[in-house]
């Protein structure tokens, strides 16, 4: 038909492609207007995150982490979105749209800045002094050239021990320049930052990454301590799992505990 003008043809049958590469490609997709109505709220959701850094909307919450004792030994810090109009936003709303669209570069470097000012502040209370502070880092965060002395700075200038940061990183991140990510983390522990493996137990190689890089802790996947006190095997793996982390001295830590039974 000739209903639409050729632009607007072009522009759908480009989007169509995309879904055909995001398939696997050698795929047939046909256009359909949620593709369009997802493309317009993905622009949507860049413009007001490009807005929201400038206007400082994100937030750092604080999720405490306890010892067997219920003793308050560290803490993750969790990014939210608060729109001046609108309920908070949690990242799985706009962390995909930041890794796209090369926001995550800025984000990344501003989580990283308030966590550190948040560990000064710390030092300043003789009861949290002692905590040591999680932070999530994404892998086009990680890949940046000057990441690890970004991170020295950001730490000197706050004037915190190195040894109080905590990096997290998923197995995402460690794909693709193994040598890379290992001589980062080399050098930032060599400076005194701790490293964490998170979603630990989800990967495919996990195991291997623990023996080739340095890392500190391992983080239990919460899909592993949901069903405790239900599911026999999810006790299994999780006893397994803190045994592995005790026969290679490393830390573990749990996500998703929510009932004294886990």
């Amino acid at each position: 038909g000739d209903a639409e003008p050729v632009d607007a043809l072009l522009k759908q049958a480009d989007m169509a492609l995309y879904q055909a590469k995001d398939a696997g490609r050698n795929a047939i997709r046909f256009f359909n207007p949620a593709m369009q109505a997802a493309v317009e709220q993905r622009i949507q959701t860049e413009t007001a995150l490009r807005q929201a850094i400038a206007a400082r909307e994100l937030q750092l919450h604080y999720q405490p982490q306890v010892d067997a004792q219920g003793r308050v030994v560290g803490a993750e810090a969790l990014l939210r979105w608060q729109p001046p109009q609108g309920p908070l936003v949690l990242p799985a709303g706009f962390i995909d749209v930041a890794e796209d669209s090369g926001l995550i570069a800025p984000i990344g470097r501003w989580v990283l800045e308030t966590a550190c000012a948040q560990l000064r502040a710390w030092g300043a209370q003789a009861h949290a002094r002692h905590l040591k502070l999680s932070v999530n880092v994404s892998a086009r965060q990680f890949r940046q050239p000057d990441f690890e002395p970004q991170v020295r700075q950001m730490l000197e200038h706050a004037g915190v021990p190195a040894g109080q940061l905590k990096i997290e990183l998923t197995e995402s991140v460690v794909l693709g320049d193994v040598a890379d990510t290992k001589h980062k983390m080399q050098a930032l522990r060599a400076h005194g930052v701790d490293f964490s493996l998170d979603d630990f137990g989800t990967g495919y190689a996990s195991l291997t990454y623990l023996k080739q890089l340095p890392f500190t802790q391992i983080k239990i996947d919460r899909s592993f301590v949901t069903d405790i006190g239900r599911d026999e095997s999810d006790e299994a793996i999780c006893a397994t799992i803190i045994s592995l982390g005790r026969s290679l001295g490393l830390e573990v830590v749990a996500e998703g505990v929510e009932t004294p039974v886990q």
